[in-house]
């Protein structure tokens, strides 16, 4: 292969909801640029895409797939992404790496949740769309309610290109109003008929050839001036214009296709080579440091690693793109996010599993090497000139979570390396040690995420594992003031133990004053504060602890075994074993012995006095409340929300948004378990959910009553 040039390179990404046929329309492309001879076909499993036995065994894509083909002396880097929001990791690091995305839509369906989802992450990012109406050839296919959910969805910057002159079961031909040409193909698709639009067609294809003038000149004052001054534009300058409003994000040209007939792509790869920007026309890249590096190949050399795959007798394969600069193999370079050196020794330019050595890759180019030493997902290797460092790709939240061990205790060791494996190849997948559960956690964005997970530790590595339901790690705190004492005596001949501990508890907030007073039981305590030490906790609150010892009855050299005692009942709460949190402790009084006081002894005597306070003072548990997100389609609207209410869901707002409703929400962790595969039965996987942690609250009376009663009886049993 050639050495391309920065300004011959283009990167796309085909996005789309599942069933829109991106690996099939990757198929043909590869097919239509010389990459192979012979298309392959997601039923026989023999694709270049989807090439993991984990996707012929779902029959959908998991993995995202770095492909490339060459096509009017230009090449074109594409990746086919995953259409299941579940593998929504593939598409984000795919968006992060390409200039323009190929949004599919299925003619079936039109513009579904997954779609309108879609869009919104390109949009974020700044990124060209093309949408390509796909399965035109199905007996269901409509072309205007497909057009008509893109405008609701998208607005008028769709700007039809090509619509189909018979859409359905005979679909062989589409008019295309840039051209202002048919283009018709024969049963097996491939190279077209280029004719004259038929007179039946001329009214229709001069309408909508206007509308995409217009389109094309409200993107420069220039191209504006001349559509005033002669009323069009010719097919040169009416490129220019959609270039420009690709570029900017104002216009969204929409093409005409059958994948599986391989109808229509030639015309979509003429427009890709001609229209879409290259990567010296898109923006610089920002980096951490608020600088910008730009894509020139005369700059110093710097790329940015965005996928990480383990391949069979290969190893680690890093897949990276050229920010600036330009790499050779055998160039060193250091990681510039924890400074060691690594050699490219080789280089690669990739389409799926087949992987062609080059010698020479130029700034915009993505390509892959291999045996990289400490190397992983967003990280940035440089030259010795340069200084760059990139943002790390921003990967939504989980959404489901469960707790994993192996049926064989003793591949435990093992499970762990090839979870974070796992991890590495896919960072939306997130592994917790959860010492406070006593559990390994994984957290991902949803069921089939992990049965996919399961299913390759079971192929691929032959280990079998099992999912249990998560535990949800409650708090533990207290509703008000409450006081103890407790004294530790221990003799048995020699030195003993003597400690005795006076203490008050209270809930703690922010901006609570110093304490000066309490009155407790009807008992009035009048305190002296002679020093505060405020504990930021691990599982969050905070733990402040008041030293009010006047006379000297405690020595201050037992005050940090009283705080030890304190500690360990916060780390183990006396109502369900949580962590507890937001209490302020005031030690007011005391006893020590001058011979048998040690901190052994005022240890025991602060915890205990502790424990005794805690359970006098209303203690309440609270639990892990999540903002909810919910995108669903209107008529399922009911449904979800009747389902929202049986989980002790607060509804915080409902908003339409393109043609869908947006429920917001705040729902107990508890309640969320396997919600993704509840929401999809309930809309036919038509609707979408985000969750992000919010807050800790309190559980409602009989819910606490409850953890109390199975704690109870889960510490009986032991």
């Amino acid at each position: 292969m050639k050495v391309y040039q920065s300004n011959e390179i283009k990167n796309i990404a085909l996005i789309g909801n599942a069933g829109s046929g991106k690996t099939t329309l990757a198929e043909a492309m590869l097919f239509e640029g010389g990459v192979i001879s012979r298309r392959g076909n997601v039923d026989d499993n023999n694709t270049v895409s989807d090439y993991n036995p984990v996707e012929h065994e779902h029959g959908n894509s998991v993995f995202s797939t770095v492909l490339y083909t060459e096509w009017l002396g230009k090449k074109i880097n594409f990746i086919d992404t995953p259409g299941a929001e579940d593998f929504a990791g593939g598409v984000i690091s795919a968006l992060n790496v390409v200039d323009t995305g190929l949004m599919l839509i299925n003619a079936q369906h039109g513009v579904e949740v997954g779609t309108e989802i879609l869009g919104r992450r390109a949009t974020k990012r700044n990124k060209p769309l093309i949408f390509v109406v796909n399965h035109l050839d199905h007996e269901k296919a409509n072309f205007e309610q497909s057009i008509e959910s893109a405008k609701v969805s998208f607005g008028n910057k769709v700007a039809i290109v090509q619509y189909p002159v018979n859409a359905g079961n005979g679909f062989d031909a589409v008019v295309d109003v840039l051209k202002m040409k048919m283009y018709k193909w024969g049963p097996e698709g491939g190279k077209p008929e280029i004719l004259d639009i038929p007179e039946s067609e001329s009214e229709k294809a001069n309408e909508l050839h206007n509308e995409l003038v217009e389109a094309a000149a409200e993107n420069d004052e220039a191209l504006m001036e001349l559509y005033f001054d002669k009323g069009s534009l010719t097919e040169d300058e009416m490129r220019e214009g959609m270039r420009k409003g690709m570029t900017a994000c104002d216009l969204y040209p929409v093409f005409c296709i059958s994948a599986k007939k391989d109808m229509g792509v030639r015309r979509l790869m003429e427009f890709i080579g001609n229209i879409v920007p290259f990567v010296t026309e898109m923006p610089a890249i920002p980096t951490v440091s608020g600088r910008e590096a730009k894509c020139d190949a005369n700059a110093p050399t710097s790329l940015f690693v965005f996928k990480t795959s383990i391949e069979p007798h290969i190893g680690e394969v890093n897949y990276f793109k050229v920010i600036s600069g330009k790499i050779k193999e055998g160039d060193d370079l250091t990681n510039i996010n924890n400074g060691t050196k690594e050699r490219l020794s080789q280089l690669y330019a990739v389409a799926g599993r087949h992987r062609e050595k080059v010698s020479e890759l130029v700034a915009g180019d993505i390509g892959a090497t291999v045996k990289l030493k400490n190397t992983k997902n967003n990280h940035t290797l440089n030259c010795k000139d340069c200084d760059f460092i990139y943002k790390d790709i921003d990967f939504p939240e989980p959404k489901y979570r469960t707790a994993v061990n192996a049926l064989d205790e003793a591949d435990d060791e093992r499970l762990g390396e090839l979870l974070h494996r796992m991890h590495e190849e896919d960072p939306t997948i997130i592994i917790e040690y959860s010492k406070e559960l006593k559990q390994i956690l994984l957290h991902s964005q949803g069921e089939f995420h992990l049965n996919t997970l399961k299913w390759r530790l079971k192929h691929n590595d032959k280990m079998e594992i099992e999912f249990k339901s998560p535990k949800i790690p409650y708090r533990e705190t207290i509703t008000k003031q409450a006081a103890a004492d407790y004294r530790h005596k221990k003799q048995s001949g020699g030195s003993g133990q003597f400690g005795e501990v006076h203490l008050i508890i209270e809930p703690y907030y922010e901006g609570i004053p110093d304490p000066t007073s309490f009155k407790v039981d009807g008992k009035e305590f009048k305190v002296n504060l002679r020093g505060t030490e405020v504990v930021d906790l691990e599982w969050g609150g905070k733990l402040v602890f008041c030293n009010c010892i006047v006379g000297g009855v405690i020595d201050t050299r037992f005050l940090p075994a009283i705080m030890k005692g304190i500690m360990e009942k916060m780390d183990e709460g006396p109502l369900t074993g949580s962590y507890a949190r937001d209490i302020r402790v005031t030690v007011y009084d005391g006893k020590m012995h001058a011979v048998d006081s040690n901190e052994i002894s005022f240890k025991l005597a602060g915890r205990h006095a502790f424990s005794e306070a805690f359970k006098n003072a209303a203690p309440k548990i609270l639990e892990p409340i999540y903002d909810i997100e919910i995108l669903v389609p209107e008529d399922r609207m009911g449904d979800v929300m009747s389902d929202l209410q049986t989980r002790r869901a607060m509804i915080m707002g409902m908003e339409a948004e393109k043609g869908f409703q947006k429920i917001l929400a705040k729902v107990p962790l508890k309640e969320m378990d396997r919600y993704s595969t509840s929401l999809s039965s309930l809309t036919g996987g038509r609707a979408q959910f985000s969750m992000k942690f919010a807050e800790y609250d309190k559980v409602p009376n009989d819910v606490q009553v409850e953890l109390l009663a199975s704690y109870e009886e889960e510490t009986a049993e032991v």
